[in-house]
């Protein structure tokens, strides 16, 4: 189990860079679309890291539905609050990630509804954790 909650908490650690770098862009009214991109990384992250603490080798994908799927399945309360979040951050990493088009600009009352969303799921996915760490 510890090296389950060891390897788990590199992919948090990774995770926490990209909130924080979304996070800090945001203050300083930066692309949103980079924002965008950085709150994408963070969720992947963070659920990839949920699936390794409990045994499941994360599938090489950055779709983020389908990655809470997968972590629904160990906490079906996941799903719901956070399904919506996870749908247009992969849009957002696929939009903003790969051409055709110019890079798209989010509102800023979007990028931040996302942003504490997000932290909400973090939160949510680091309370988890400490308590499997717990058992």
């Amino acid at each position: 189990m510890k090296d389950r909650l060891a390897a788990a908490n590199e992919w948090f650690e990774r995770g926490d860079r990209d909130f924080d770098a979304a996070q800090l862009l945001n203050d300083e009214h930066f692309y949103t679309d980079v924002i965008a991109v950085h709150l994408q990384q963070a969720i992947e992250k963070y659920l990839k890291g949920f699936l390794v603490l409990h045994g499941i080798k994360p599938p090489r994908i950055h779709d983020l539905d389908v990655l809470l799927n997968r972590a629904s399945e160990i906490a079906p309360d996941l799903y719901e609050p956070f399904i919506d979040l996870c749908e247009k951050a992969t849009r957002y990493y696929l939009d903003e990630r790969y051409p055709p088009g110019p890079p798209v600009e989010y509102s800023r009352e979007e990028i931040g509804a996302d942003l504490d969303l997000t932290w909400e799921l973090v939160r949510t996915l680091r309370e988890m954790v400490r308590r499997y760490g717990e058992e």
